[in-house]
């Protein structure tokens, strides 16, 4: 895996609406941001990330942190500091480990605030059993 380590640096989280307020539908958007790609040496980066969820008007929760990236750092810093884009592969491989990352620690923090955790909940439909024969296991 290239993704060699993941730390955070920096959270801050904050809502803007009291707890009583009733809230509604609220649209949550999740985003991660490669903010600075730096070589370590030929075999490892630094990638400076930040994750954001922004609950609109009723709050937000941002998560900075860094990313130590094993591979081809002086192919991979030369292009960020060319054109800021990085090869989709290894864009691919950050994006998922920042919100491997960052997700849980959002969730906690958004149960702390009182706000929806920032993923869509899994929906649970139960239905009715039909009348019928139900048939059993056959026994000898």
């Amino acid at each position: 895996m290239p993704v060699k380590f993941v730390e955070l640096v920096s959270i801050d989280a904050k809502r803007f609406s009291k707890k009583e307020e009733r809230i509604g539908q609220i649209r949550i958007d999740n985003n991660s941001t490669v903010t600075l790609v730096t070589e370590i040496n030929e075999k490892e980066a630094n990638v400076d990330f930040r994750y954001t969820a922004s609950y609109g008007h009723v709050g937000t929760i941002r998560i900075e942190g860094r990313i130590t990236y094993e591979g081809d750092a002086p192919a991979l810093a030369k292009q960020w500091g060319s054109n800021m884009n990085m090869p989709e592969n290894v864009a691919s491989e950050i994006h998922t480990a920042i919100m491997r990352t960052c997700m849980p620690e959002a969730v906690l923090i958004a149960r702390d605030l009182h706000l929806p955790p920032p993923m869509p909940l899994p929906q649970v439909n139960i239905q009715k059993k039909t009348t019928g024969k139900t048939f059993g296991p056959e026994v000898a």
